[in-house]
């Protein structure tokens, strides 16, 4: 996520909507109890800034493997064998998964 995009989100005035979600008691009874002891005033602020956490991982996660995709079509243009794209994406999933 661009820096401007996660300051923008970050914003404490930003329009919200209500939803509705159902929940196991036992994990909303976890947030309320744990909520405090990372700062949070309550457990909902905890169960966003959760899925945020979870959003802006998989965002930049897609967007990544978009920009890949990309990349690979524009050498696949200019004539790069299949072979060298297809060992140049596996050695980058290999050490992606090691870190």
């Amino acid at each position: 996520m661009k820096p401007d995009e996660l300051r923008t989100r970050l914003q404490k005035n930003r329009p919200m909507n209500m939803v509705s979600i159902r929940m196991p008691e036992d994990i909303i009874m976890d947030m309320k109890r744990i909520a405090p002891q990372l700062g949070f005033s309550g457990y909902q602020p905890l169960m966003r800034a959760y899925i945020g956490q979870g959003l802006r991982a998989d965002l930049e996660r897609l967007e990544g493997e978009t920009a890949v995709t990309y990349l690979i079509e524009s050498l696949r243009r200019q004539g790069v064998e299949e072979r060298v794209l297809e060992t140049a994406v596996a050695e980058s999933h290999a050490e992606y998964n090691e870190e």
